[in-house]
């Protein structure tokens, strides 16, 4: 078996680390897996280095998932800040060649290789179908940002395309959206759409709601204390959830008609599996299907939650058996 690639997904909160595996079947390598919080390095390479001594490898190179717009051979994350160079990379780990990509082409590469038991239809016409033909697919996920990326197969190869589609504006969709947009407009200016689908854009619909409601907003609130209030019938807290939902959804209907991703949407990232009931609620598909003269496209076109724990690192999996 040929040396292994380093493999990352290096988001706002954790910088995830694997071993390539020898086949697409096993595309990770088992027992290699490790996830450290960001905040315990000054530097990737310094989190890098940890991994690599404490599983004992030496791979010639490594494909890094990360989080902001790749610039050349720098990406400088949006929410952390660590400014990552492949130069500074292969120095630091002895490493013969790194390619860096941004982490949401590496989680449009991951879906080829998602089986049945990694991902659930949210509703709407189910999996999607493959005769083997071109495709289209967008991919949407909500975690520590909104990552946003597409997908395509043309003439049997698979590619994707970095976009930083979560930062365009948020388009409120009813009177209730538009007092939140007016309260995050007087908290940050410009409001893009990771404001408010995202880790820290549930807890600034939580606080915008409060502030609507003609209430104190809460002291320091995690998105999790948020998702557990609203299973514990807190209204606020589910109040929240449901405007979320309806944000996502609206957003995925748009990456739909914007990148004519007529085959389906991927909704990935770290807040998706525990908001599947939610995601699941016919509400979801209301929403994104209400695009006025494409409502009746939009009703054939899969909406699938992708439910891989690593599908970051699966992406990256996928680009390393591009490079030579």
């Amino acid at each position: 078996m040929p040396a292994p690639a380093l493999l990352a997904d290096i988001g706002g909160t954790h910088a995830r680390f694997a071993l390539a595996g020898p086949d697409p079947t096993r595309a990770l390598l088992d027992g290699s897996l490790r996830s450290y919080p960001v905040e315990r390095f000054d530097t990737l390479a310094a989190a890098a280095r940890q991994y690599l001594d404490e599983v004992g490898a030496t791979p010639p190179r490594a494909v890094i998932g990360v989080a902001g717009r790749i610039d050349g051979d720098t990406a400088r994350m949006t929410n952390h800040r660590w400014v990552v160079s492949a130069g500074d990379l292969r120095a630091a780990l002895g490493i013969d060649a790194v390619t860096l990509v941004n982490d949401f082409v590496a989680q449009a590469r991951a879906v080829p290789l998602l089986g049945r038991s990694d991902v659930a239809a949210v509703g709407g016409p189910g999996l999607p179908a493959d005769d083997g033909g071109d495709r289209t697919f967008a991919v949407a996920g909500a975690g520590t940002g909104l990552g946003v990326g597409l997908l395509m197969r043309r003439a049997g190869r698979w590619s994707a395309l970095a976009t930083e589609g979560g930062h365009a504006g948020f388009a409120p969709a009813s009177s209730t959206e538009i007092e939140i947009l007016q309260q995050l407009a007087a908290d940050f200016g410009r409001v893009s759409n990771e404001r408010l689908v995202s880790g820290a854009g549930l807890v600034n619909l939580h606080r915008a709601l409060a502030r609507i409601e003609g209430r104190e907003p809460p002291g320091t609130v995690a998105p999790e204390d948020i998702t557990a209030g609203a299973e514990a019938g807190d209204a606020l807290c589910r109040r929240a959830i449901d405007t979320f939902r309806d944000v996502f959804a609206s957003i995925a209907g748009d990456l739909v008609l914007t990148f004519g991703a007529w085959d389906g949407i991927y909704l990935s990232g770290g807040l998706v599996p525990p908001l599947l009931g939610a995601l699941g609620d016919p509400a979801f598909r209301r929403r994104f299907e209400d695009k006025g003269r494409y409502a009746t496209a939009m009703a054939s076109v899969p909406t699938i939650a992708v439910l891989h724990p690593q599908p970051g690192l699966l992406g990256a999996a996928a680009v390393a058996g591009d490079v030579p």
